[in-house]
Order: C-alpha cells, then structure tokens, then sequence
C-alpha cells in the first residue's frame, strides 16, 4: 500500500467539521468511491471530528489516500483531551458521557472498513479509520 497524499487538518470549532466534511468527501470521489461509500466515510469522519471538538478539546484530522491492489482513505483523529477510561463501554451504542445518542464511536466503526483507537485517561485519544473502495 502507498500513501499518495497526506493533508492536515485541524478540528477545533464547528467550522472544521464542515472542512472535514467537504475535504473528505471531495478525496472520497477522487479515488473513485460510490456516492454510498463516500457517504459511509464522511458520515464517520463527522462523527469522529465532533467528538474530537466536544469530548478531545479540539485536535486535528491526518487524512491519507492509500493506492494498491485498492484505493482507499485512511483518517486519523488526535487530541490531547481527558482520553477514555473504558474503550469497550465507549463503544457500545447508548453510551454517552455527553447529551448525544451515544451512536459516535460504534456508528463510526460500523461505518468503515477498519477502526483503531487509541485512548487511556489522561493521555488523548487517537482513532484511525480506514474505508477501502
């Protein structure tokens, strides 16, 4: 796999959000992606760059466009916030430590075709993405 391009970008207020969105889904239909997986993957890439804002204090999203035997897009989401005490809890639909559904974090996994996180008290929180076409 080879990484083509990288771009940087941050996600500390509401606006970001709207810049993820839109940068996502503009690399999403470059690589070829069907209108379904380019809105699998900004629907997750939302969900993710809000909960870097609300729950991480603001970070920032590393974006990669991966070719191969596939294209894909790989998203990187850090913050230097509070981290998660329990990664197995946060990702159970329903669990929420905010006023929200508590659908980020599965909704995000179930979204993509791989998910890793990274998170512990007081150290941030990292979650990387990928959505293959």
């Amino acid at each position: 796999m080879t990484v083509v391009s990288t771009e940087n970008v941050p996600v500390m207020t509401e606006p970001d959000v709207v810049a993820v969105r839109r940068r996502v889904r503009e690399a999403a239909a470059q690589l070829g992606f069907s209108l379904v997986d380019q809105t699998k993957v900004v629907t997750a890439a939302s969900e993710l760059a809000r909960n870097t804002i609300i729950y991480g204090g603001g970070g920032h999203m590393l974006m990669e466009r991966l070719n191969g035997p596939r294209n894909g897009l790989r998203l990187t989401f850090k913050d230097d916030g509070p981290g998660i005490a329990d990664i197995t809890m946060a990702l159970r639909d329903g669990f929420t430590t905010g006023s929200g559904l508590g659908l980020g974090l599965g909704g995000a996994k179930r979204l993509c075709s791989e998910f890793d996180i990274i998170s512990a008290p007081g150290a941030g929180t990292k979650v990387t993405i990928t959505r293959w076409k």
